[in-house]
């Protein structure tokens, strides 16, 4: 696309969509970087809830942000997250930090920051990006755009699978409620609310495999542009 020398797919969605999986998947069919920005505001509230940061005063997260370095690594098929150079990468995805990362995710000089990280990142090389307004806010002329959803039973049942693979006790009915609070937190917050691009593709993967979802993105890609 015009003024951009490097591919950026983005792809949107509510939580527990399947997404991660996807753009891992989507960037190693494409040789592409994965750039997983969930991951990033995970970190940065992994490291305020260790320093007992107030989670709703927008100010002590910028500053807590400004002496935050993260880093993403993606080798072999599995992503590292370094905060301040530590592996977090399991870290972060405790439950405690998944209920808390809205908190972060929902401030506005936080987000401008993790925008200027991820744009910084995907000047240098081509990116699969995932999120919940990378296609609307962090990088609108992206080359491609997809919004992958499914219904709100499907996602759990994943949720709840994924959380149980890493052996942790689940509360099925407590994680429903939680994430149909996560969704309506994510689509009502005043700062980058998820939605739907207006040229993003949408995909429903309630009913697709994760191959059946790369499958289709790919056909879009190959039918509408080819990478460089």
């Amino acid at each position: 696309m015009p003024g951009q020398k490097t591919p950026i797919i983005t792809i949107d969605g509510p939580a527990g969509a399947g997404k991660s999986t996807v753009a891992k998947r989507l960037a190693e069919k494409l040789d592409l970087s994965y750039l997983d920005t969930g991951a990033m505001y995970r970190a940065l509230t992994l490291k305020a809830i260790r320093q007992d940061v107030d989670l709703e005063n927008e100010e002590a997260l910028v500053r807590l942000a400004r002496r935050t370095t993260i880093d993403l690594e993606y080798d072999a098929s599995v992503l590292k997250v370094f905060l301040d150079e530590e592996d977090v990468s399991e870290a972060i995805r405790s439950v405690d930090v998944t209920n808390k990362t809205f908190y972060v995710a929902r401030a506005p000089r936080v987000r401008q920051i993790m925008a200027e990280w991820q744009r910084a990142i995907a000047k240098r090389k081509g990116v699969v990006v995932e999120g919940r307004d990378i296609g609307t806010v962090v990088f609108p002329q992206a080359t491609w755009k997809f919004y992958l959803d499914a219904d709100v039973q499907e996602r759990c049942r994943r949720r709840i699978e994924e959380l149980r693979e890493k052996g942790n006790n689940v509360n099925a009915d407590r994680l429903a409620a939680e994430l149909k609070e996560r969704d309506r937190q994510d689509q009502t917050r005043s700062a980058g609310p998820l939605k739907k691009a207006e040229d993003a593709v949408l995909i429903d993967a309630t009913q697709l495999s994760v191959d059946e979802v790369v499958e289709e993105m790919l056909k879009y890609i190959k039918n509408h542009c080819r990478l460089n």
